[in-house]
This record gives C-alpha cells, structure tokens and sequence, in this order.
C-alpha cells in the first residue's frame, strides 16, 4: 500500500513528521535512560517510511538535536540519506552574537548543526515571533541561512496571518520564500481553519505544519475524564469531559478502520493538507503513529469529524 507524502515548498517528504520536543527536554519528564526506547522510536519511523523529524535548539537546551546527532551517526548510510531534518531558532536576545540585539539566526543555526552532526538541513524555522528583531533583521538572516547552504528552506512558527503577511513581504524583498508555518492544529484547536491562516498559507503555497496534532495525549485514546493526562500540558488544555463526544466518534472511526484512535487524529490534520508533528517516545508510538500513513478515512468520516471538532484558542506564545 502506497504511503502518503507532502511537500514543503518544492521537497517532497512524508506525509508526516515525529516531534521530538519530548526527547531530551524535562518538561516531558526525559530521563537517559529512555534512550534505549527513543533509540527504538528513530528506527521505527525509518522502517515505517516516515523519516522525517522537527526538533528545536530549545527542546532540553540542544539535548534534543544531540540525540538526533548520536541516532543518525548509528544509522547506516543508506537510510541516513533518507532523513529529512527541521530544527528551529529560539528569537530571544543572545550573548553569544556579536550584538545582543541582532538576530543571532545564522551562529545558532550553526549550533545546531554541530550538535545534530550535520552539514545542512532541509528546513529552519524561526520559533515564534517576538518583538525583539525587526522582521526586516530577521528576513536578512534567513536569506543568508539559504544562501551559505545551511538550511534549504526556512519557515517560522506560532505565526499568525497577519504577522505571516509581514514575514512572507520580508522574505520576499530578500529574495526568499517562507516555505512553512508551524502552528497547533488539531482536532480540539481548528481555529486555524476558521481564522483565515490555513487559506493564507493555501494562497501562499506555505506548508502548514501540524505541532501538537494528538493535543499533547488528549486525542490518543489514552486520557478520559476519569484518567486525565499529567498536568503540564498546556497546548489544547482542553477537559477531557469536553472532549469525549468527539472521542467517542474517533473511536468508532478507528475500529471501523482497525487503526488507533492516533491514527485517526492525525488523518483528520493530514486530510486538511497539513503534515502532522505527531510526538512519540518509543518503538509502539511511532508504529501507531505510521497508521495514519496508509489510513482512508470516506468524506462522512471526516465530516463527521468536522461537526465535533472543537475551535480553541489563542495564547501569548501562539497566535496562529
């Protein structure tokens, strides 16, 4: 059975990625000895066809990008040329640059291509937008990160439409294309859908990355309201008792289809034309995760899903 892909800009990559915002980051509650497992979650997505994983200098302080570094040295050649990397730069105010105000786009990126053991990437992006750096300033940088070969394309994240309009004006007057945005979109949070981004980035021929796509557990199956996820998660802070009726519907649809209820959640973002950043941890979440991949879900299923998707919200860190 054929596997879905995607593209970001002219790149053709899987159709979905693996988040590894969990691996090395304590928020998460990463000790090392889950390395064994997250070693066994990185071979899984290579044998399931979707070798593609987003990190960010800030997921454990770099500890993220180093397991990915330590991971694609014990690959074999072969799959290693498979691998589709994207990592993100923090816009905060940096010591390490030459002017504390400047934004330290290209000596970051260069970090984290040390610690990841690489010589480029396919994509960077800018982590969230802040007022720091003018988008001018920050524009200037990404076109320099494309044009010294470190990262093929550039995207941002947490980006609304109209900060995405300015961005993408930017980019363009340096001679680039923003290739993607990365926001949260799932199930219990379309707004996206609603707001006008998702058909601006349409327009734009900008990928939406999905972060978040499963509501950080909620929408695995996993969590009912009497066995709630740990507390700390905040993206689609959402109580599960509020969500049931659309869990019960998911659950139909994936024992219809002989998936996971994940599967399902990340079909719906994927029939959406965005590429989910579905997280997993060890060998049996990035298998569940790889359902989706050859998942068909009928237009009343999706429609059905439609009707009891919730719209969610905007925060201080994400407006888009």
């Amino acid at each position: 059975m054929s596997i879905k892909t995607a593209l970001i800009g002219p790149t053709r990559v899987p159709a979905i990625s693996l988040g590894t915002w969990s691996w090395g980051d304590k928020t998460w509650g990463y000790k090392p000895e889950d390395l064994p497992q997250i070693r066994e979650a990185w071979f899984a997505c290579l044998e399931a066809g979707y070798p593609f994983f987003d990190t960010a200098e800030v997921s454990g302080m770099g500890k993220s990008e180093e397991i990915i570094g330590m991971l694609l040295k014990e690959t074999p050649e072969e799959e290693r040329k498979k691998v589709v990397l994207a990592t993100k730069w923090l816009p905060m105010p940096n010591p390490m640059n030459w002017s504390f105000f400047t934004p330290g786009i290209v000596t970051s990126l260069r970090a984290s291509l040390e610690r990841m053991g690489v010589d480029s990437i396919e994509l960077y992006q800018i982590h969230s937008n802040t007022s720091y750096f003018s988008y001018d300033a920050q524009a200037k940088q990404l076109a320099e990160v494309v044009k010294q070969g470190l990262a093929k394309q550039v995207g941002v994240s947490n980006f609304s439409q109209d900060q995405l309009i300015k961005m993408t004006a930017a980019c363009e007057a340096h001679g680039i294309k923003l290739a993607s945005n990365q926001i949260e979109f799932n199930l219990a949070r379309t707004l996206p859908l609603k707001n006008g981004l998702l058909q601006y980035m349409k327009e734009k021929e900008i990928t939406c990355l999905a972060y978040s796509p499963l509501a950080m557990g909620r929408l695995t199956g996993k969590y009912s309201a009497a066995n709630p996820p740990p507390s700390g998660r905040r993206f689609s802070n959402i109580p599960m008792d509020t969500l049931e009726p659309l869990l019960e519907v998911m659950r139909r649809i994936a024992k219809a289809h002989d998936v996971p209820v994940s599967a399902v959640a990340l079909g719906w973002v994927m029939a959406k034309g965005a590429i989910p950043l579905g997280g997993a941890r060890n060998k049996s979440q990035a298998e569940q995760n790889a359902k989706a991949l050859t998942l068909k879900m009928t237009s009343e299923e999706i429609a059905e899903l439609d009707e009891n998707a919730l719209e969610g919200k905007t925060s201080l860190w994400q407006q888009g």
